[in-house]
């Protein structure tokens, strides 16, 4: 089994991943292809840099290459990966045929009142600057950039969260259920 994560800032990405962590789960992410290489470059994690960094290795491998990075990694080990922000990167992870790709969806008020109460480096103080950082990761200017909109039309199921945590665990039930079981 090899889920992907996508959705805008602040959706409840990370809180999904955390549970499928607690069923065992090996977790990883896009944006951890760019640490790496961030590291090895000796270039400060930050969120600009990581944007920029995968940019660059867009550009030098391919839109799907952060993906195709951890598909070497993982060598079919079942996961699920966070920080899908691209068609290139669901297109890479649909090599596998078990990759199924979900959105996590959550409204902007929702988003922006998690982004505050998490209060984590590199998120804005600004809604302002919350809202036009979100729109400049909507639509890419080139094959190396961030398609939100893309990437989430690609989704194969939704997961709607505006709720509180027990319906998005009772979704994530929901969900587990659907996905082990045997065909």
């Amino acid at each position: 089994m090899l889920v992907g994560l996508t959705g805008r800032n602040a959706s409840g990405k990370t809180t999904v991943v955390n549970w499928f962590s607690s069923k065992g789960i090996r977790t990883t992410s896009c944006s951890d292809s760019i640490r790496n290489w961030l590291s090895e470059q000796g270039i400060p994690e930050s969120r600009d840099s990581l944007i920029e960094g995968g940019r660059e290795l867009r550009r030098r491998g391919g839109a799907g290459v952060l993906a195709e990075m951890l598909l070497a990694d993982l060598d079919g080990e079942d996961a699920v990966i966070d920080s899908i922000r691209t068609p290139g990167e669901v297109e890479a992870l649909r090599q596998r045929s078990d990759f199924i790709l979900i959105e996590i969806r959550a409204g902007v008020d929702s988003r922006w009142s998690r982004s505050q109460s998490r209060g984590r480096t590199g998120d804005p103080d600004k809604k302002e600057t919350f809202l036009a950082q979100e729109k400049s990761e909507e639509v890419a200017k080139d094959e190396a950039g961030q398609a939100l909109n893309a990437t989430a039309e690609m989704a194969d199921m939704v997961i709607v969260n505006d709720g509180e945590l027990d319906d998005l665990y009772s979704d994530l039930d929901d969900l587990w259920l659907r996905i082990t079981k045997p065909v």
